[in-house]
């Protein structure tokens, strides 16, 4: 296999694989037989001549995604529902401009709750697998890890809702943004140039999301010299007791946060209540703009900063004015920022295997191979989406600071705009962080 990031692929691609071998042996519903479809381009699976259901021109091929979210039940549904909203606008918004190669794309018929297990997260994809071309959602690292070696098998590209550092060296995922790992670098960076902080502590997740980050935190922790220390928890209110313990006993200047936003808010509010005074920022995916209306609110207020990949709902970017004008209406929520912006990769790949004459599952994934940036309409810098390079040349590694604000769109305004810290800037990439 040629292109992106081989050499590393194959250590990750064994250390996934041994954990879930068993996934790959089914394949049921693939080995679709390619015809010639609109135009002359090159079909298979998951592509039809017939028009969508909800075609916008009844005269235009379908192309059908996959999104597999956490819907109802997992601990980041409320991240989850605006992000598969947000899809449906931005693939909406695609169909009224046209398409792509002669072709619609639905989004809407094969839609699935992973309720963040990953079991079940394959369950639902094994369901789907053959009826799609790719998936323009698939959320959470453990789970879409659960999925990755019949990804890799079938060819699949899948846009993952997560930002785990193993993305990078797999070429059927197309991330956005800067990791988890990345994130956190520059997060303690940010906190010894800014906040004067000289102890570190991890509180996280177990598992990809989680560990990603807390890795990261350690490998700043220790070239800026501070102390560390590593505190794994579980998702659940009253699974909290631990890290809170952790806290207020070892009062650490900086808890890097990574857990989902209600464990946040249990975390801040009773190490706060405890005495607690240092402070804490919280990885992306631990905000939610409902933490203001929580009972854990001043806590929060008066020591949580949260780092992010970009910038929040109410930007004003080409993308971010685009994302408005499709969701009229809603509440904001960057949940709706992150779906839109996972979005531009997938319809870049789309679009540049249609100009190949070649919209098979192989002809996205050669596409993606030929992909050197991703126009986000300015919702991420221009040097991001080069998903031709390496892992170590392609890495994006600038993250932003945001404070809590009752008066911002999302509830958070903005502190420090892009930056890479001394640490990420210098990283060699060699390897998922957290193995």
């Amino acid at each position: 296999m040629s292109g992106k990031r081989l050499a590393d692929r194959k250590k990750t691609t064994l250390y996934v694989g041994a954990l879930v071998l068993v996934l790959a042996s089914c394949r049921g519903g693939d080995g679709a037989a390619p015809q010639e479809g609109a135009g002359g381009i090159k079909i298979d699976a998951g592509v039809t001549k017939e028009a969508c259901p909800n075609a916008v021109d009844k005269s235009k091929g379908c192309i059908y995604l996959g999104t597999i979210s956490d819907l109802t039940e997992g601990p980041f549904k409320t991240l989850a529902v605006p992000i598969t909203d947000s899809q449906k606008a931005f693939w909406k918004r695609v169909n009224d401009k046209g398409g792509i190669g002669g072709y619609e794309i639905d989004v809407t018929k094969y839609v699935k709750d992973n309720k963040y297990n990953p079991q079940i997260h394959n369950q639902v994809y094994q369901e789907i697998k053959g009826n799609i071309l790719a998936i323009t959602q698939t959320l959470g690292s453990p789970t879409t890890a659960a999925i990755l070696p019949d990804l890799e098998s079938t060819q699949m590209v899948s846009v993952p809702a997560s930002w785990t550092s193993l993305w990078g060296f797999e070429e059927v995922v197309l991330e956005s943004g800067a990791n988890y790992c990345v994130e956190s670098m520059n997060t303690v960076d940010y906190a010894v140039e800014k906040l004067g902080v000289k102890s570190v502590m991890a509180v996280h997740l177990a598992g990809d999301y989680g560990d990603d980050a807390a890795a990261g935190a350690k490998i700043a922790a220790e070239k800026r010299g501070l102390t560390f220390d590593n505190v794994t928890t579980q998702t659940g209110q009253d699974n909290q007791g631990g890290a809170i313990d952790a806290v207020v006993s070892k009062k650490p200047d900086l808890v890097v946060l990574t857990t989902g936003p209600t464990d946040a808010a249990v975390i801040i509010g009773q190490a706060a209540a405890r005495g607690y005074k240092g402070k804490f920022i919280g990885t992306s995916p631990t905000w939610n703009p409902g933490l203001l209306k929580s009972p854990a609110a001043p806590a929060i207020k008066a020591l949580y900063l949260q780092s992010a990949p970009w910038k929040a709902w109410g930007t004003e970017s080409v993308g971010h004015t685009a994302m408005r004008a499709a969701l009229p209406g809603v509440t904001p929520n960057d949940g709706y920022t992150a779906g839109w912006v996972w979005a531009y990769p997938l319809k870049a790949a789309l679009e540049k295997a249609a100009a190949n004459k070649d919209l098979t599952r192989a002809g996205v994934l050669n596409a993606v191979r030929q992909l050197t940036s991703v126009d986000y309409e300015g919702m991420l810098p221009s040097n991001a989406g080069n998903f031709s390079a390496s892992a170590q040349d392609a890495l994006f590694r600038q993250t932003l600071i945001y404070r809590p604000d009752d008066a911002a769109p999302t509830g958070v305004t903005l502190v420090e705009d892009f930056f890479t810290g001394s640490t990420a800037k210098d990283f060699k990439f060699e390897k998922p962080c957290y193995q």
